[in-house]
């Protein structure tokens, strides 16, 4: 037996329960294990469980009325990872919210998700200032005794009002909100139920088979879905989540090797990162048994080089947009086999999850036996967002089934699949699947999806600007985005300044320049692959 084929420890949530039993996994395997680390800090099962118990019912007795839904306003602090299992003991919906993000953004995703209390670490409640959120007659636990808070609506934690166990969850209950970029200049929110997530952990965790000897890296903000991946695969294991702060890219083999960590998850442009640094020397990450990559596409060479870099793990790519729940597909990268399985150097997203049916179809939504949109339903498809007025074109009715139309072309590689399947791990059934792009005008940056629309919806706005057409544009290996507008000259770096009051840092176009009129193409429509080019061409000669 391998070490990727050692056995997980028998602990299992009982059938479609909530998600914070799959933390009493860990805390029944490893009680006085490490659940958590920041730092030089760490936090046994045992520990982190008497905390959301004691969190959870200061929450329940502060707020006026029945607890709905907690936004989680912190950083990678014990605030956010204990006030997410808080929130669920509570049985209230998660609502994992960013000190980083602009303040109207957060009182915007906030009044969305009809939020009724919050946690927060000290720059959350900062943010809750700005946000015009506090002295609304909402509790804010502000467990960090230092930090300075609206002091009218501050309450601390309360021991004495601990639950004596956490609240149960229905599976149609939903378990945690996040935000995606959307078109219309606003974020849509995604509801995801405790049945879906429960569905992505079964799969996973049989797939993974993580135990209380693994440390497993946690390099996503709470505010993107994979951080409920780093979370609670982690403890689902009874593994240690190990904070991977920004500063352990200078010398990631390092960290690596110092922290022991055996399961590695990141977007694909942190290879880029890595790279520059000189940590990709081969063999110089041993510890790791798993490298996973998710967010945008995983590019041959990344792959290629981290494989080398990590020569014991098995390094794979997983695929999926947060409304199907995480990822809904994988594709483990065989060094004398997936090369040749690449198109246009781009690794394939693989199989689709055996619980879950896809379908590809064409532009005029038939089914297309070999190439075209995305669709998937199944047990971990959400069942439509926050504003019914997002549904729009989102969902396609099929079969006699409703499908998420994810946004994405992708080509079936493997012979002998009909227009759906039902994919297993080796792809028998519905066959590797490989990734062609986006349908519309969507990206992944950073590994967040953005919506080019609401970048060019805000920049609008600003002084003289007329027409706007945001472009992604690679520097170094990563994706980042461009625009080009009409109107009058705006001053440099305005765009950023401005668009930075209104926009996350990872929408913000790095570069802004002006043109006299946008190119049209054959059919009277801004010409973008030029745009592209063109922003292509003026990032390489100013050297970025």
């Amino acid at each position: 037996m391998t070490a990727h084929e050692v056995a997980a420890h028998e602990v299992q949530p009982a059938p479609d329960r909530g998600l914070h039993e799959w933390f009493a996994c860990g805390l029944a395997a490893a009680p006085d294990g490490t659940a958590l680390r920041i730092g030089d800090r760490s936090w046994t099962y045992a520990h982190m469980h008497e905390m959301a118990l004691s969190w959870a019912g200061t929450l329940r007795a502060a707020a006026p009325e029945r607890l709905g839904a907690v936004g989680v306003l912190a950083a990678q602090t014990p605030e956010c990872y204990i006030g997410v299992l808080a929130a669920l003991y509570a049985g209230a919906v998660a609502v994992p919210l960013s000190p980083a993000f602009p303040a109207e953004r957060t009182a915007a995703m906030a009044a969305a998700a009809s939020v009724d209390a919050f946690v927060a670490d000290g720059r959350g409640a900062q943010m809750l200032c700005r946000a015009g959120l506090a002295g609304t007659g909402r509790p804010v636990l502000l467990p960090d005794t230092d930090a300075i808070g609206p002091a009218a609506a501050t309450i601390r934690n309360q021991p004495g009002r601990a639950l004596a166990r956490p609240s149960a969850a229905r599976p149609g209950d939903v378990a945690y909100v996040l935000f995606t970029s959307g078109s219309t200049g606003r974020p849509k929110g995604v509801p995801v139920t405790h049945g879906n997530v429960d569905h992505f952990l079964r799969f996973n965790q049989q797939r993974y088979r993580l135990t209380p000897a693994d440390v497993c890296s946690q390099t996503f903000a709470a505010t993107f879905d994979l951080a409920m991946f780093d979370m609670f695969m982690a403890w689902g294991g009874g593994a240690a989540l190990e904070c991977t702060p920004v500063h352990a890219f200078v010398a990631l083999p390092e960290f690596i090797e110092r922290q022991q960590m055996t399961v590695w998850f990141s977007v694909p442009s942190a290879v880029s990162i890595v790279r520059r640094r000189g940590g990709l020397r081969p063999g110089c990450m041993p510890s790791l048994r798993w490298s996973l990559f998710c967010g945008e596409a995983l590019m041959r060479q990344d792959a290629e080089d981290w494989q080398r870099a990590a020569s014991g793990s098995v390094v794979e790519n997983l695929y999926g947009p947060t409304e199907l729940t995480i990822a809904c597909s994988s594709y483990r990268w065989l060094p004398g086999q997936s090369p040749s399985e690449c198109l246009n150097d781009v690794v394939p997203i693989g199989t689709i999850y055996p619980s879950l049916r896809y379908v590809l179809i064409d532009e005029l939504g038939r089914p297309d036996p070999v190439e075209g949109e995305l669709c998937v339903t199944g047990p971990q498809m959400f069942s439509g967002y926050l504003d019914s007025r997002d549904d729009a074109d989102r969902f396609l009715l099929h079969d006699g089934r409703r499908w998420y139309r994810t946004g994405d072309r992708a080509r079936l590689a493997a012979a002998g699949a009909g227009e759906t399947g039902e994919a297993g791990e080796t792809g028998e059934a519905g066959g590797v699947l490989q990734y062609l792009g986006r349908v519309d005008q969507q990206v992944k940056v950073r590994g967040y999806r953005v919506e080019l629309a609401e970048i060019e919806h805000a920049a609008r706005a600003l002084p003289g600007v007329r027409q706007v057409v945001a472009v992604p544009v690679r520097h170094r290996g990563i994706l980042e985005l461009a625009m080009f507008y009409t109107g009058s000259q705006l001053a440099p770096g305005a765009a950023t300044v401005a668009l930075a009051r209104s926009l996350p840092d990872y929408m913000v176009p790095r570069w802004a320049w002006r043109l006299d009129d946008l190119p049209l193409n054959a059919n009277q429509k801004v010409d973008r692959p030029v745009l592209a080019d063109m922003a292509a061409a003026e990032v390489s000669r100013c050297g970025g």
